[in-house]
């Protein structure tokens, strides 16, 4: 039986600014369906990884594969082109406009496509906006709102359901709950766990360990600009994660079958 197709594989992926090594050599898969973690301490790596794959900045040497076929972003509207969405953990939000305004911000729909005097299709936006925050299990009374008003888990809840409406591929979410309370992180986290329901493709950047190993099938570890290994979350636990990201535990310690699985 073949092994099935990744959703995206990265092969020595390498970005360095002069003598400094942001990172070096990555090798990283992820299935179809699947949700990952990327972990490690600050510098480890994991932003350049991220900024790389959905082309905010450009490789020095290796290759990504998203579906099996070869791909180099130029910008981040081409990763998003693609079928790549990125919640960053500015949100990327304006605080003045509605809810979907937001959520079309940049892709607005249009009665008269006129350049910058076209006629948008209020009615059209919010249909669909109504269509995907119920799909994300987003509730939101009033979507005529503006997100000036709302609560950061509010924002942070209708940023998300805006990647899961046009992510074609893959989402990527980085530190989704960082700045949120115990309610609302729950709220962000429940919408998650839908999204995995759904067979979305995920990656979250954490520092929350019990976020982790609460949320995805699979952690991989940065240290020092290298990703180190990878570990199901089923097969390790915690304290063994602290020890990879710490350097208190070598990856060439662990069974042969949980090294980088790429």
């Amino acid at each position: 039986m073949s092994t099935p197709q990744p959703v995206l594989r990265i092969s020595s992926l390498t970005k360095h600014y002069g003598g400094v090594k942001a990172l070096t050599d990555a090798h990283f898969s992820l299935q179809a369906g699947e949700h990952a973690a990327i972990v490690g301490d600050n510098g480890a790596g994991k932003s350049t990884f991220v900024r790389l794959i959905t082309g905010v900045e450009q490789p020095n040497s290796g290759e990504i594969r998203l579906d099996g076929e070869s791909v180099r972003f130029a910008s981040p509207l081409d990763a998003r082109e693609q079928g790549i969405e990125t919640v960053y953990q500015t949100l990327a939000l304006a605080e003045d406009l509605d809810v979907p305004a937001n959520i079309f911000l940049g892709r607005e729909i249009t009665r008269l496509n006129l350049g910058p005097l076209s006629v948008l299709n209020h009615q059209a936006m919010r249909e669909r906006s109504r269509d995907m925050l119920a799909t994300t299990g987003v509730k939101i009374q009033d979507l005529s709102e503006t997100l000036r008003g709302m609560s950061g888990g509010q924002r942070q809840c209708v940023a998300i359901a805006r990647a899961a409406g046009f992510a074609k591929k893959l989402i990527i979410l980085d530190e989704p709950t960082a700045a949120l309370g115990v309610a609302e992180t729950a709220r962000v986290e429940q919408i998650i766990r839908g999204l995995k329901q759904q067979g979305i493709p995920l990656i979250i950047i954490s520092h929350n360990l019990r976020q982790v190993f609460d949320l995805v099938d699979r952690i991989w570890v940065f240290r020092q600009g290298r990703i180190i290994c990878s570990r199901l979350t089923r097969q390790t636990h915690p304290e063994e994660i602290v020890g990879l990201i710490t350097g208190a535990i070598d990856p060439a310690s662990l069974p042969a079958e949980e090294a980088v699985a790429c």
